[in-house]
């Protein structure tokens, strides 16, 4: 069991981990589902890991949207930046992506984002077969469908207690609205 806690800026990094989470997930500038959030740039990235690791806390960035193939280059820059401040995983969305996360930083565990609607066996049996080590199910799931996954596969599963709630399609939160 982990606890894993949104961390959009600074202050709400060290609030989830002097709250005692296990793990926090937050995003860098660019390719996150929460433009909303301050976010953490390279050098804020680094003081996040660090912060974190000294505590005992994992850090997971979240590149969860769909990349344009134009934006490969710029996606190759983040994926080394945050190879190098030394993320503990990264949660994914688009293929492409998790390909290149593969190719550049291949020690870095890939997690199937909630974005990919993860919602059966044949899914998450799926996203092992392409490298990641969890998958972060639908969350329109029922607790029988996720024992059902559980039963069939050696994969971390994550689901979400607590937080944005995306109506219709899981983790498809613009579509939903």
């Amino acid at each position: 069991m982990e606890i894993l806690a949104p961390a959009g800026g600074e202050e709400q990094l060290i609030a989830a981990v002097r709250s005692g989470a296990d793990a926090v997930y937050l995003g860098t500038r660019s390719f996150n589902a929460r433009r909303r959030a301050a976010n953490f740039d390279p050098d804020a990235l680094k003081k996040a890991v660090a912060y974190c690791h000294g505590r005992g806390v994992r850090v997971h960035v979240t590149v969860n949207i769909l990349v344009a193939s134009s934006e490969l280059h710029e996606l190759a820059d983040t994926v080394r930046e945050v190879a190098e401040a030394g993320a503990d995983a990264v949660i994914l969305q688009d293929l492409a992506a998790a390909a290149l996360f593969r190719e550049l930083a291949p020690d870095i565990p890939r997690h199937a984002s909630t974005q990919m609607t993860v919602h059966n066996v044949q899914g998450a049996l799926l996203a092992g077969e392409l490298g990641f080590t969890r998958v972060i199910l639908a969350r329109e799931l029922t607790l029988a469908e996720i024992r059902r996954i559980r039963e069939e596969t050696d994969l971390e599963l994550e689901a979400f207690v607590h937080g944005a709630l995306c109506m219709s399609v899981s983790g498809q939160c613009l579509l939903s609205a």
